[in-house]
């Protein structure tokens, strides 16, 4: 994967930003939010095109995994998980071990941008400069943690 511009742009503005005082926060937090939210679109797009590029069945083995986590007790949920169990019946045992390590990544990912977006909003509600440091920890974490999926993903469309 090629450094995304914009991923590095936001880490580097949130590591400046962990010395920052309270006055520069409140002053800058608007910038550092739209450098985080450039940065998350353009993760994404490379993410889409990533996945894009997938094999037929791990595109299926992960559109089951996918509609499994998303069970909710609801009689569509049900129906989309049966669907994707059904089209992927076939797929090779060790491409669906694959596909679960993956989704395993993506949704702590996913879980560490949300623990870095609620930080931050916890910080703003507090004016808290310690929270609103660590929330900058927790969203270079994140990129790391998106970036190193999107390698993994990456890895798994050549391996097809």
């Amino acid at each position: 994967m090629q450094k995304v511009g914009s991923v590095e742009e936001a880490k580097a503005l949130l590591n400046e930003a962990k010395e920052w005082s309270v006055w520069r926060w409140l002053t800058e937090k608007i910038r550092v939010r739209a450098a985080a939210d450039t940065a998350w679109v353009d993760l994404e797009e490379v993410e889409k095109k990533v996945k894009g590029s997938w094999g037929e069945d791990l595109r299926k083995a992960y559109r089951e995994l996918q509609a499994a986590s998303n069970l909710d007790g609801h009689s569509r949920a049900r129906q989309l998980y049966d669907k994707a169990k059904e089209e992927a019946k076939d797929v090779d045992p060790e491409t669906k071990a694959f596909a679960e390590r993956l989704k395993t990544e993506d949704d702590e990912a996913f879980q560490a941008r949300m623990t870095a977006e609620d930080t931050f909003d916890e910080a703003e509600r507090r004016l808290s400069i310690p929270l609103a440091r660590k929330g900058s920890e927790q969203a270079i974490q994140a990129y790391e943690l998106r970036e190193k999926f999107i390698r993994r993903a990456e890895a798994a469309a050549r391996r097809q």
